[in-house]
């Protein structure tokens, strides 16, 4: 349904600096709000969180789009700063033109809302459960699918080496859809925690046994490699069972899977059992 508005530009002063803003009053919804210009110092910091080291300094990360949004908002993180182009949210929220939400959207296609929250203090891993480690994976979009998944099939804590991308990444954080919110996400040296753990280690390789052909405990590690070069060879000589995924293809000339597609083959594997 199509209105009519009336938007006047106004000015006040803050720190005795100009601040302009847009009071947009509309003629048949009856609602009014103010829309602020985007600060200099604001858009920097959002710009900045695009680096890992700056993400770490601050402690501060991005979300956009509103499911994501609401679905922080609805968990343990702290907000820092809501930006959005109406008043969607139930918290204080500074609105601002879709134009300034395209100039810090990373997005090509900006939402209505981008975020910054902030980082919760690492926790101790346990090992009580079915933990998933990560032996160097690159790629933002596998870590936020293997981070849903983990979420899907009740893996409440995910290792990583120091060498996985950085789950609060914002590629990351988008491909999570809300999933970051529910899975405990430790970095460590890979190496020293599996050799600290009194839990089984599994590991996935070309040439493991089949997980179709074996029983899985509801405790241990399995451990996933890096996309190009699998399972390192440090950490290799520290997997108890070598595990596989077999090809059924009559060629069998697939070379390998992807890793979170094998992720959720090889979850789906321990949770069946």
């Amino acid at each position: 349904m199509s209105f009519k508005c009336t938007v006047l530009m106004c000015f006040s002063i803050t720190k005795n600096r100009p601040k302009k803003y847009y009071f947009v009053k509309s003629k048949t919804r009856h609602k009014s709000k103010y829309i602020l210009s985007i600060t200099k110092n604001e858009i920097k910091l959002i710009k900045s969180l695009g680096q890992k080291k700056v993400r770490q300094q601050e402690r501060l990360f991005l979300v956009e789009g509103v499911k994501g949004i609401r679905e922080f908002l609805d968990s343990k993180f702290e907000l820092y700063q809501l930006f959005a182009t109406d008043s969607i949210f139930d918290v204080e929220t500074k609105l601002i033109s879709p134009k300034d939400l395209q100039r810090i959207s990373a997005l090509k296609t900006p939402n209505t809302a981008l975020a910054i929250f902030k980082m919760p203090q690492e926790k101790s891993i346990i090992d009580s459960s079915l933990i998933l480690a990560l032996d160097d994976v690159r790629d933002p979009g596998n870590l936020g699918t293997i981070i849903r998944l983990c979420d899907w099939f009740g893996i409440e804590q995910l290792v990583c080496s120091l060498e996985t991308v950085d789950c609060f990444n914002s590629k990351v954080v988008q491909a999570t859809m809300g999933s970051l919110t529910r899975v405990q996400i430790a970095y460590v040296d890979l190496e020293n925690y599996l050799k600290q753990s009194k839990l089984e280690v599994y590991g996935t390789f070309m040439d493991g046994v089949s997980i179709y052909s074996q029983t899985f405990p509801e405790k241990g590690i399995i451990v996933m490699g890096n996309e190009a070069n699998g399972i390192s060879s440090k950490i290799e000589h520290l997997v108890n069972r070598k595990i596989g995924i077999p090809r059924f293809g009559n060629l069998k000339a697939t070379e390998s899977l992807n890793v979170a597609t094998a992720t959720a083959i090889v979850l789906s594997a321990f949770k069946g059992h």
